[in-house]
């Protein structure tokens, strides 16, 4: 037992020995790396590492108001007559303005007919203000109401009769037909029908893109004329005196036939009854000052007018059924001032909707005041 004892502690004594002399230990691990640094730069430990500050975040800026670019347009002058398109795709509109619907496109070195120039007060900065009144290509089509069109004969049977741009009274006018004018049938939709463009129909391009033959300058330095001698006066030679005998009488000329009377033309036809039109839309307030009223009719699902509205009575306020469809009843006619503009003189309002668009509180620009 003793012995046991004694081999046990000697075991224990020699194992405390080695343990003293043993002189090699483990490298210290170095600190994590927090942060990427720059190349030569050293990392402090993690013990004496600073704490991270928390990220700033930067502060938004408001964002700056997007103005309207100007056109650069330089000055036109057109006058009546043939001209050239510069540009390689020009949009023909239906009206001078970039509201007017595309009606065609001519290309580059393209020979057009300019009725007129169109010089806009007001418009848009992105806009040109001057515009040419062409006459349509021939390859453009018109659309016209077919109840007015005699369906054997194939000619116009109203007065007066206008020429859109589409199928529908909210397109642009384009040129009239008089009574009893021949049309060329291309294709019908509905009630319109699709024909030929006469002479007489017309669109708008912008003028700047076309370009006209200057005239010939006159020659200032042209040789001067010079005038040839007189030919001598010849000597007179005595004349020989003829014998003169009587002429024969002149037979007596034969009477003409009285000059046909002209008709008679009855000016005192009675005046032809006013146009009376029905049209469906929604009502909204025009800004602009070159339009004939302050308020249009126009078709919500395409955004395009179908008439401005127009009343002689005081008693009937307007900005009321703005944002309200409407069915509206009335005489239908051109503006004084815009002869292609129809404007429609309100006899009967029914209201369809009085919420189909959300009525926005605007200022007119006339009255300069908040309704």
């Amino acid at each position: 037992m003793k012995t046991n004892y004694w081999l046990v502690l000697g075991a224990m004594l020699a194992t405390s020995a080695i343990a003293q002399n043993n002189t090699n230990t483990l490298p210290e691990i170095p600190a994590p790396v927090t942060s990427p640094t720059a190349e030569g730069a050293t990392t402090a430990p993690a013990a004496a590492a600073a704490p991270a500050a928390a990220p700033v975040k930067p502060k938004k800026r408001a964002a700056a108001p997007v103005k309207a670019v100007r056109l650069k347009e330089p000055a036109v002058a057109l006058v009546s007559g043939t001209a050239e398109v510069t540009v390689s795709n020009l949009i023909v509109r239906g009206q001078a303005g970039l509201k007017g619907e595309v009606v065609a496109h001519l290309f580059k070195g393209d020979a057009v007919t300019v009725l007129s120039q169109i010089n806009l007060d007001k418009h848009a900065a992105d806009e040109p203000a001057q515009w040419a009144k062409i006459a349509l290509p021939s390859t453009v089509h018109v659309w016209l109401n077919g109840k007015f069109i005699d369906a054997s004969t194939k000619v116009v049977s109203a007065k007066k009769l206008n020429l859109r741009a589409g199928p529908g009274e909210n397109f642009n006018v384009v040129g009239l037909l008089e009574k009893g004018a021949p049309v060329n049938e291309v294709e019908t939709k509905g009630d319109w029908i699709k024909i030929e463009a006469p002479t007489n129909a017309y669109a708008f391009v912008a003028a700047m893109y076309l370009k006209q033959e200057a005239a010939a300058p006159v020659e200032t330095n042209a040789a001067p004329t010079v005038e040839a001698a007189p030919a001598p006066t010849p000597t007179p030679v005595p004349e020989v005196q003829p014998i003169v005998t009587e002429p024969a009488p002149a037979p007596a000329p034969t009477p003409e036939p009285p000059a046909p009377a002209p008709p008679v033309v009855d000016t005192n036809l009675p005046p032809p009854p006013p146009r009376i039109a029905t049209h469906e839309g929604v009502v909204r307030h025009v800004s602009s000052l070159i339009t004939p009223t302050e308020y249009e009719l126009y078709d919500p699902t395409t955004d395009k007018n179908v008439n401005f509205l127009y009343t002689t009575t005081t008693n009937l306020d307007l900005s009321r059924y703005v944002g309200m469809k409407i069915i509206v009843t009335g005489e239908e006619g051109l503006a004084a001032r815009w002869k292609d503009i129809p404007v429609l003189t309100i006899q009967r309002i029914l209201v369809i909707d009085t919420n189909a668009v959300p009525k926005v509180i605007y200022r007119s620009p006339r009255a300069g005041q908040r309704r």
